[in-house]
């Protein structure tokens, strides 16, 4: 697990809220923190959906809703002239990319013991940190995934040119 502080918050927040640099990711949930506190719960709702649609994977592939899907209603809530006095995001990353990320590594975790590769993003009025983790179906003792998962947020915040520090 690793904290960066992310050095430039408005470059940050136009790619997270009006860019695609974090479409590949699914949302667990949100709490935005403007006039009201709004908390989004980023699992698919099943009574939304038909039978056919709920099963089918083209239409619902994941428990939690797409980034790219969620981000327009965020943004709404986010934008304006005065900035939140709080905000946190629980994001995974897509679970079709954990192979790759465990391709990189010595390790025998495969990814189907891997639950999620998160990325928790967290505002408090005064700075913006990003915070990994990696949960796991049952307790393993391998920490590579762990160590993996760093390094790709590092490289993937070094690609999208997002300023940032260890905390």
């Amino acid at each position: 697990m690793i904290a960066c502080k992310i050095t430039n918050v408005k470059q940050f927040m136009n790619k997270f809220l009006a860019g695609d640099d974090f479409d590949s990711f699914l949302l667990e949930q949100a709490s935005i923190s403007t006039y009201n506190t709004f908390t989004i719960d980023g699992r698919e709702n099943k009574a939304f959906y038909t039978s056919e649609e709920w099963e089918d994977p083209e239409i619902r592939p994941y428990e939690f809703t797409a980034w790219k899907k969620i981000r327009p209603v965020c943004f709404d809530l986010i934008k304006g002239r005065r900035t939140p006095t709080a905000f946190h995001f629980v994001l995974h990353l897509i679970p079709t990319y954990a192979a790759s990320i465990l391709e990189k590594g010595d390790t025998s975790v495969t990814a189907d013991q891997v639950k999620a590769f998160v990325l928790n993003i967290k505002y408090d009025g005064a700075g913006l940190t990003l915070i990994t983790g990696t949960a796991f179906h049952t307790f393993l003792m391998d920490k590579t995934p762990d160590e993996l998962w760093d390094k790709a947020v590092w490289q993937f915040l070094d690609k999208k040119e997002i300023a940032y520090e260890l905390a």
